[in-house]
C-alpha cells in the first residue's frame, strides 16, 4: 500500500521558519523523483521544489518566488523527503503537499497535506 504522510505544518509568525517532512512508504523510494507543492486558496496548486530520483543525480530545481528561502532534501535510508522554509511570508500560506513521480513509469502519488498558515 502506497503512503505518502506529510507532517510539520502549522502557524507561524512572518519571518519565521518551518520544516515539512514526508515518509514514503510502498514503493521503491530512490527510484522516484519527490516534490512539493502548494495550493493557496482560490489558486491552482503549483510546484514549489523538486528533488530528482538517486538515478537522475538527485538534483533540485524550484519556483522561483521561494528562491533563497525553502530548500528541499531527501533522505534515502528513511524514505523521506523534506521542505525547510525560511524567511516565510503570508503569500507562502498554503496546503502543502507531497509528490512521487517514478522515474520508470506514470505512476505518481499525493501525499493528503499539511497546512502552512503564516500569519501575525
Amino acid at each position: 500500500q502506497v503512503q505518502l504522510v506529510e507532517s510539520g505544518g502549522g502557524l507561524v509568525q512572518p519571518g519565521g521558519s518551518l520544516r515539512l517532512s514526508c515518509v514514503a512508504s510502498g514503493f521503491i523510494f530512490s527510484t522516484y523523483a519527490m516534490s512539493w507543492y502548494r495550493q493557496a486558496p482560490g489558486k491552482e496548486r503549483e510546484l514549489v521544489e523538486h528533488i530528482s530520483s538517486v538515478g537522475d543525480g538527485g538534483s533540485t530545481n524550484y519556483v522561483d518566488s521561494v528562491k533563497g528561502r525553502f530548500t528541499i532534501s531527501r533522505n534515502n535510508f528513511r524514505n523521506m523527503v523534506y521542505l525547510q522554509m525560511n524567511s516565510l511570508t503570508p503569500e507562502d500560506t498554503a496546503v502543502y503537499y507531497c509528490h512521487a513521480k517514478s522515474r520508470w513509469s506514470v505512476a505518481e502519488y499525493w501525499g493528503q497535506g499539511t497546512q502552512v498558515t503564516v500569519s501575525s
